[in-house]
């Protein structure tokens, strides 16, 4: 069973999440502050966060940016329309994702399907076997089996959504992929104008793995048409 933590100072919609999300199978582990949340985490084993941007005592942005430097768990911010910037700022610090108040909550439960089934296969919880892969390109090196990221030989902590990214660059070494099919690959589901929230993550890749982020070697942008990682290195 998951434990999934649901974050929102309006009780209405924390009663309403947890009636869905329990009705899937969901342990559901309910906190109404950043503060809260973060009580939570230290109480209970999490495996996902639901965390609305706007609340007292410590707002979800400070509360993502708490939790990311504890733990590699998904995280998908709870946002009005109207805090497009959190949005951006609350990718940037390692949420993974998004959702848009108002929202129906099996919009919800679906995107809690999504992000549980990277975090599962990116080896943070058991999963079948898989065919091991290794790929060096440069510098960097991506085992598929161990789930391990490596740059000049030292470990890369990457969220699920950066590894799925990073993964599918490499194992596609030198072909461009648009926003678009980026995010239908990672997010399992059509882009309807999230071309920012893939650049971000990006963006927070780059810094990872690149000496430069604004000097990529790897990662680059071909302007008009997407990103791609640099072909070279060899494929195992």
């Amino acid at each position: 069973m998951y434990n999934i933590l649901v974050c929102d100072d309006d009780h209405d919609i924390v009663n309403a999440l947890t009636i869905y999300l329990s009705a899937e199978g969901y342990q559901v582990i309910p906190a109404y502050t950043g503060a809260q949340a973060l009580e939570a985490l230290d109480k209970h084993k999490i495996h996902l966060a639901l965390m609305d941007i706007m609340m007292p005592e410590m707002d979800g942005i400070a509360a993502t940016a708490k939790l990311r430097e504890r733990s590699n768990l998904p995280i998908i911010l709870l946002t009005a329309k109207s805090e497009d910037t959190d949005k951006v700022l609350g990718l940037t610090i390692g949420a993974d994702d998004y959702v848009t108040k108002p929202f129906h909550p099996m919009e919800v439960v679906a995107r809690v399907k999504s992000q549980l089934r990277r975090y599962t296969l990116l080896g943070s919880m058991p999963t079948e076997p898989q065919k091991p892969q290794v790929i060096t390109i440069g510098s960097v090196m991506l085992d598929d089996e161990s789930k391990l990221v490596e740059v000049d030989g030292e470990p890369v902590s990457l969220t699920p959504t950066e590894y799925s990214i990073l993964k599918l660059l490499m194992s596609n070494a030198g072909q461009v992929f648009s926003t678009a099919q980026i995010y239908a690959a990672v997010w399992k589901e059509d882009a309807y104008g999230n071309d920012s929230t893939v650049a971000v993550h990006i963006r927070h890749l780059r810094e990872k793995i690149e000496i430069t982020p604004a000097e990529p070697r790897y990662v680059k942008v071909v302007w008009g048409q997407g990103y791609k990682f640099e072909k070279g290195g060899k494929t195992t």
